[in-house]
Order: C-alpha cells, then sequence, then structure tokens
C-alpha cells in the first residue's frame, strides 16, 4: 500500500523548485536517484497510452558542449548534472498503433479480441489529422512528461529548468535524429542549484488562486 505524502510536503517541494539557471557542477545526481527520475518518465501517463515519445540523458560532455550554443548559450546546458532532450515522435502510423497493442497484450494478459475495439478508436482519432496535426498532438504529450519529470524531481530536492529557448532543428542534427521518426519538442537540465545562482532567492510571482482558478 501507498504511503503518501501530506500536503504540506506537495506544496513546500512546489515552492521550493524554481527554474535554476546556475548549477554546482561538483554536485552530481546519484545512481539511485537518476533511476527513480527515469522511471518516472516511463510512468509518465499519456493519451491512449500511446507514449509518442523518447527521451535522450546527453551524457557526453562533447555533445552537451555542441549543443550550447543552439541553446541560446544557457549554461545549464553544460553545468547540470543531467540534461534530457525530450522528442516526440513525428507521425502516429498504423504501425505505432499494433506495436501498442501489442505491449498491451503483452503487459495486461488480453487478446487481440478484446482490445480490438481501443485499436480501432486510436487508428479513427489519428486518420483525422494530418501528419503535422499527429505530430503537434505529441508534442503536447511530451508537455506532460516534461511536468512529471520537474514535479518528480523537485519532490526528491533536485533542482531542474526546462528549455524552450533551444533550435530544434539543430538539436535534431547533432543528436542524429533527422529521420529517425523522433524530433526535439523540448529540454531540461536537472543537477543542484549554484551557491550564487541568484534566482534561487527571487520570490514567485504567480496570480492569486481566484484569479485562475473557478468552481462552476
Amino acid at each position: 500500500m501507498m504511503t503518501p505524502i501530506n500536503p504540506d510536503q506537495l506544496l513546500s517541494a512546489l515552492r521550493w523548485r524554481y527554474a535554476t539557471k546556475r548549477f554546482d557542477t561538483a554536485h552530481k545526481i546519484s545512481a539511485g536517484h537518476w533511476d527513480a527520475l527515469e522511471q518516472s518518465l516511463v510512468l509518465t501517463p499519456s493519451s491512449f497510452g500511446l507514449q509518442p515519445w523518447k527521451f535522450l540523458v546527453v551524457r557526453d560532455p562533447a555533445l552537451r558542449a555542441r549543443l550550447q550554443p543552439e541553446s541560446w548559450n544557457q549554461p545549464q546546458v553544460t553545468e547540470a548534472s543531467h540534461f534530457v532532450v525530450l522528442t516526440a515522435k513525428t507521425d502516429l502510423s498504423s504501425a505505432d498503433i499494433e506495436a501498442w497493442i501489442a505491449r498491451m497484450e503483452e503487459a495486461q494478459g488480453k487478446t487481440a479480441g478484446e482490445l480490438a475495439p481501443l485499436k480501432g478508436m486510436i487508428a479513427g482519432f489519428a486518420e483525422t489529422m494530418s501528419c503535422e496535426a499527429r505530430h503537434a498532438w505529441n508534442v503536447r504529450q511530451v508537455y506532460i512528461a516534461l511536468g512529471q519529470l520537474m514535479t518528480s524531481a523537485a519532490l526528491l530536492g533536485i533542482d531542474a529548468c526546462p528549455m524552450e529557448g533551444i533550435s530544434t532543428g539543430a538539436y535534431d542534427r547533432i543528436l542524429g535524429l533527422e529521420g529517425s521518426g523522433y524530433a526535439t519538442a523540448v529540454a531540461c537540465a536537472l543537477g543542484y542549484r549554484a551557491a550564487d545562482d541568484k534566482y534561487a532567492h527571487i520570490p514567485k510571482a504567480r496570480y492569486e488562486r481566484a484569479a485562475i482558478v473557478r468552481d462552476v
């Protein structure tokens, strides 16, 4: 049985986190903590459960150095303990749907017949969109994974910085994604904040709850 954290613990972690701009290069995420973060990505929910993504953990310092100029020269790319590039499938094909149904059969012990209605529903949904629209839908799914990764990191006391200020085309070229069926959507740097990161001490600016949350 799961032992839940309490509301104060959740809110404390979310108030503590911020988009870290400078990381402590000497402080690395432990193997156990990183394994948990990778598992959090695996466990991310997605529409129909399709998981139209791949997450590239860029460990090679030389590769990260090449990515930095394509990231507005932001220091997080090379300073962070870990750097993840979240990619989305460029399409949603019948082969993708077949592969997912086969995985469900294996994981849940269901038959092809039992899953036929779901397979038809997914195929019908995909057929209503162009290839470009399916890619855009896949990218939106990737942002669910980004949110899960950042929240999981905060709960473990690990800093993170989501990064959209990147040249996705250059990332695709550097990471060998061209023609792979996947394309860069967004990146995330993770590690531990540097003592001199001034942004750690700036109060969060958020609208009051009443301005953005409404009962209907």
